[in-house]
Order: structure tokens, then C-alpha cells, then sequence
């Protein structure tokens, strides 16, 4: 069952589950996941918490107990994500150890809302690494205009981060320079750059969903011919300029001082559109030096029919230009594509986050005990 998965991770793919919940720590089944299908990390957002604590299992205790405290429902939250965080970190740290560091690890978003504050967004990555309080977490911070440099000064200041919500090549290239600069001032203040990690999640099927929606708009034979092409042609053109970025000059100077490579992170890899093969977003995108967090429905595809042939980015760049320049020629602004991407992401994370504020506290009020 897992030789797909066990093939996967040898081409240099770490598998990352993109989804936790505290039933998952609780029953076993994310070490399961862990001991048998190859899994080394996992990632968080705020739709997942926003899921798993709305659905209830398990946190009802810890709920009443903040009820009791009277504590404000955003802070109940970050108490109960932190927990779930701190619970998985551990479940994960043998790999960790295993790995140098490399894997082993736990997502946990910034607050959505404070996506366009770059003051805020340092200061609530700075609570949060304190909150958690487990060397195997990354702290995740959206690839906005205001993200940028607050990314530089979070991994400055030695706090490992996990960049999201990335759809455009330049953007990437702005994140992996944020990433750069950071490396550089955490050096001048003598710290240890092997302990700073970071990874670049760089979003896949929603780029298909976007422009394969403008396409069907036109209609025409040439634009259908074109459909689920762009997301894995813009997905390999990053990794294109991953090599890029880490084979510079001033990648070598942080090499030398142990610095650790920002691995690209391919996210959104659960298909959206179910005349697609359901792995297409795992196979297509094979190559040493990535990570692929899946939700477990694509990581269970992967296992049971997934065909690993080797790297699959290789070779690969110029067809892929080719394809977003096709995309372009029909009229469909890349520029315009990639903005608006990043705005829905953007917003439904907050919209997650404000659903789970409202159901948190309809939950803390439900077991306040009466006074008296």
C-alpha cells in the first residue's frame, strides 16, 4: 500500500499532511500516518482549525475549563490551536531529531487579519514560537506586500517560518529574497543558521481553478486544449527558479555559515476538478529538495494508484512557458490571475478565521457555568 508514498519520499518529495485535528492526535492516527504512509510533517490553516474544532471532538474540556477562566474567545483559540500544535510537534519529533531538523514539523498560521500588518503580523510570530514552545514549528506567514518583510525579520531573529499562500513567480522570487535577508541579519547577530528553517508553500490546484474558469469562458477548442496545464506549468517554473535563487552567489555565503535551503512547499494539491486524475498534483511534481503536504485523501490516492516515475520537473522549463504564454495569448492576464488568487486566499483564511471566532464563542458562552 505505501510503496507509491516509500517511492515518493526517496525521489526527495518529504510528504506532509496537510490537515490536524485533536481526534487525529488523540487516536493514533497521526502517528499512524507517520509509522505507515511515509508522513513527516503537517501543515495547519485556519479553514482546517475552523473544521476540526467546529466538529467538536475532543475539545470540549478544555473549552469549558477557558469558559470558567472567562478568558476572550481569541484567546481561547490560540490556546486550543497552540495545544494542538504542541501535541503534534511532539508526536513528530523523532523525525526531527532523525532528519537534522529538515522534517518533523508543524505549521501554525498567523492571524488572517493581520495579513496587510507587517508590525503585527512580527509580533504575533514572535508569540506564537513562544506559545508553542517546541523547536519543530514553523510559524506561517502570508506572502502579502506586508508579509515580506516581516518574513526577513521573524527568520532573523532565529524563528523558523513556513511562507504561504504563494501563487506568483515573482512573488516567489521576492520570498525567497525576504528569506535571504533574513538569513543575513540573523548572522550578523551571531546566530545559528543551521537551526533556521523555512519553506516557500507555493499554491498548485487553485491556479488551475482560476484560469481553467476563464478558459471554459471563451470556449473555444484552443482554450479547452489548455485546461489543467497552467498550475503545474507555473509550479515548475518556481521550482526552476528555486535552483535559480540557490546556486547564487549569495546563496554560497549562507552556505558556507550552514544556512539551510528554503525548500519550495507544493500546497493545494488535492485536485479540484474531478476529471483530473486524482494525484495529479503529486506525481507531476516530483524533484529532490520539496515537500508536498496533502490532504489525506490525496496522500490515500497517492498510496493506492499513484505511479512515481522519477523527477517530473526536469527537463520540463521551457515547455511550461510555453503553456503560460499560450494562456496569455487567449486574452487571460497571468498578472491579474495570480492578484486575485492571492486576495481570495487571503480572505477566505480570515473568513475561516472569523467563522471559527463566532462558533468558539457560541461554544465558550454554551459552558460558561451560571453565575451565583
Amino acid at each position: 500500500m505505501t510503496d507509491a508514498l516509500k517511492r515518493l519520499s526517496e525521489e526527495g518529495v518529504a510528504i506532509w499532511l496537510d490537515d490536524l485535528s485533536r481526534k487525529r492526535i488523540t487516536s493514533g492516527n497521526l502517528a499512524e500516518l507517520i509509522d505507515q504512509q511515509h508522513v513527516v510533517g503537517v501543515t495547519t490553516n485556519p479553514s482546517i482549525f475552523q473544521k476540526a474544532i467546529s466538529h467538536g471532538d475532543g475539545y470540549e474540556q478544555q473549552l469549558a475549563d477557558l469558559a470558567t477562566r472567562k478568558v476572550t474567545v481569541d484567546e481561547a483559540i490560540r490556546m486550543i490551536t497552540t495545544a494542538d500544535v504542541r501535541d503534534a510537534a511532539d508526536i513528530l519529533r523523532p523525525v526531527f531529531d532523525a532528519t537534522g531538523g529538515q522534517d518533523g514539523r508543524v505549521s501554525i498560521e498567523v492571524d488572517p487579519r493581520l495579513a496587510h500588518n507587517t508590525t503585527a503580523t512580527i509580533a504575533e510570530a514572535k508569540q506564537l514560537a513562544w506559545l508553542v514552545d517546541r523547536p519543530n514549528t514553523l510559524i506561517k506567514i502570508p506572502a502579502t506586500k506586508a508579509g515580506l518583510p516581516a518574513i526577513t525579520e521573524v527568520i532573523g531573529k532565529g524563528i523558523s517560518v513556513n511562507v504561504t499562500l504563494i501563487f506568483s513567480l515573482e512573488r516567489y522570487r521576492e520570498v525567497m529574497d525576504a528569506y535571504l535577508a533574513g538569513l543575513e541579519k540573523a548572522k550578523a547577530a551571531g546566530l545559528d543558521l543551521s537551526k533556521i528553517h523555512s519553506v516557500a508553500s507555493f499554491f498548485v490546484s487553485r491556479v488551475d481553478s482560476e484560469i481553467d474558469k476563464r478558459l471554459d469562458a471563451l470556449g473555444t477548442d484552443e482554450a479547452k486544449a489548455l485546461k489543467g496545464k497552467a498550475a503545474l506549468a507555473n509550479a515548475r517554473l518556481a521550482y526552476e527558479a528555486y535552483e535559480e535563487v540557490f546556486s547564487s552567489d549569495r546563496w554560497a555565503a549562507l552556505d558556507k555559515a550552514q544556512a539551510n535551503k528554503q525548500r519550495p512547499l507544493w500546497a493545494s494539491t488535492g485536485v479540484k476538478d474531478p476529471a483530473y486524475k486524482d494525484t495529479l498534483y503529486v506525481v507531476d511534481l516530483v524533484a529532490p529538495g520539496t515537500v508536498n503536504t496533502m490532504p489525506e485523501a490525496t496522500l490515500d490516492a497517492t498510496a493506492d494508484h499513484g505511479e512515481i516515475t522519477g523527477n517530473t520537473i526536469a527537463g520540463t522549463y521551457d515547455q511550461s512557458r510555453t503553456e503560460i504564454a499560450a494562456v496569455e495569448k487567449l486574452g487571460i492576464s497571468y498578472d491579474d490571475v495570480v492578484q486575485v488568487l492571492e486576495d481570495e486566499g487571503v480572505d477566505k483564511f480570515e473568513a475561516s478565521w472569523n467563522d471559527l471566532l463566532k462558533s468558539t464563542e457560541a461554544e465558550l458562552q454554551r459552558l460558561a457555568p451560571s453565575e451565583g
